[in-house]
């Protein structure tokens, strides 16, 4: 079995390893990237880039390449809590200050790509492909790097002065009892498409609402990538019911893409989100960091995961970056790193939870978002007639609730 060593090894090749692998090569500190497919050519459905990540794009001397990726900019958030049923602006993103001031729209495997590139010419960066992690390796309680698999049936050990868990909410981490999971109730789970979109059609993120049915579509230029949201568990039942009468459920929430609902033509098109909701109460152990999905699944509510995954990578490394150096990391330099992220993310947590109560739940059983049609009203007033709290969550969907800085030894 063949045995390698490394300084850092990031499991999992997504956004947040990518990002903190560049972030630590470029500071000198060798890392080893583990990636269990063969490439980034898989269909992502997160992929909204928010100015907190393209600020960091621009801090480390990648934003002109970014800018040069095929890409959708969305400026608006729209939701159909009007009382009629009518859009209305709930975030304007285009309002703050530039030049950040949207989300652009990207290919993930096009961000991955471009990531993966600029790591490659530091000597200390290695990316390995089609390398899925299997189990830790352990010795005196210390996590000291992982077993590994290959695609072609090939076996071997990685030993890391520190190992980071960024594989998803699939974790290999999530197995460790002693990192304590905890889960919170979702009403709902996502089925995912596409629907081809019309030059006259509104612009943005965009809501729709209909009968026990919500619906949010991401404007991709030439098509909407759509979000329906369901009632937890209930996939197998409606698919059941045809999709006949799916089509006409998403007519009803978003008339004006009637015209197109009938463009399903199978079930085969429609994919299903297991939407989830957890964190783990620790984030470490001696030689072990989790962090973005591996530490906290995020429901799609204001879809910033990826981007809050990416804040967690930038502050690890920002932590991290001297004693990796110095091949002395312990249990408090990683203890740090939850620290500093853990506010973020039981807040972030919290208000999707607060949507999940007030706003979905109460949709995906008939009834009215915030309790009743008058409160309904007076909160979209609210909203709509306040220049400044119409760009509190403008603001907090670019950057999230709070931002943060790459180390100065990994600038350009």
């Amino acid at each position: 079995m063949a045995v390698e060593r490394t300084t850092c090894c990031v499991v999992g090749g997504g956004p947040a390893g990518m990002v903190l692998a560049l972030l630590l090569a470029r500071a000198g500190v060798e890392v080893t990237v583990l990636e269990k497919h063969g490439d980034f050519l898989r269909d992502f459905r997160g992929d909204t880039v928010h100015p907190s990540t393209l600020s960091l794009l621009d801090d480390i001397g990648l934003a002109e390449r970014f800018a040069r990726l095929p890409q959708r900019r969305v400026t608006s958030v729209q939701l159909p809590l009007g009382p009629d049923g009518s859009l209305v602006t709930v975030g304007n993103i285009g309002a703050l200050p530039g030049p950040y001031n949207y989300i652009a729209m990207v290919p993930q495997w096009d961000l991955l790509a471009l990531l993966a590139d600029e790591a490659r010419r530091e000597p200390s960066f290695r990316l390995r492909m089609n390398t899925g992690a299997t189990s830790f390796l352990m010795e005196g309680g210390r996590v000291v790097g992982v077993r590994y698999r290959t695609a072609d049936g090939g076996a071997g050990e990685i030993r890391a002065h520190l190992t980071v868990a960024c594989d998803g909410r699939g974790s290999l981490a999530r197995a460790l009892p002693e990192l304590g999971l905890e889960r919170f109730p979702c009403p709902m789970d996502a089925w995912w498409f596409r629907l081809p979109r019309h030059e006259d059609d509104p612009s943005g993120l965009v809501g729709g609402v209909g009968d026990r049915f919500f619906t949010a579509l991401i404007d991709r230029g030439d098509y909407w990538q759509c979000a329906a949201l369901i009632p937890k568990g209930t996939d197998v039942a409606r698919r059941a019911e045809g999709l006949e009468r799916f089509n006409a459920r998403f007519a009803q929430a978003a008339p004006w893409l009637a015209d197109r609902a009938h463009a399903l033509t199978s079930w085969d098109e429609v994919k299903l989100l297991d939407v989830r909701l957890e964190r783990l109460r620790r984030w470490h152990r001696p030689g072990l960091l989790c962090i973005g999905d591996a530490a906290h699944a995020m429901s799609p509510v204001f879809g910033i995961g990826i981007n809050l995954a990416v804040q967690d990578a930038v502050a690890a490394a920002r932590h991290l970056v001297r004693p990796l150096r110095e091949g002395a990391v312990g249990l408090r330099d990683v203890r740090r790193v939850q620290q500093r992220r853990l506010p973020t993310t039981v807040v972030t947590q919290g208000l999707q939870r607060m949507a999940h109560r007030q706003v979905i739940e109460p949709l995906l059983a008939g009834r009215t978002a915030f309790g009743d049609p008058r409160r309904a009203r007076r909160m979209t007033d609210l909203i709509t007639d306040s220049r400044w709290l119409n760009r509190v969550p403008a603001y907090f969907l670019a950057y999230g609730a709070l931002r943060e800085r790459p180390p100065k030894e990994s600038l350009r």
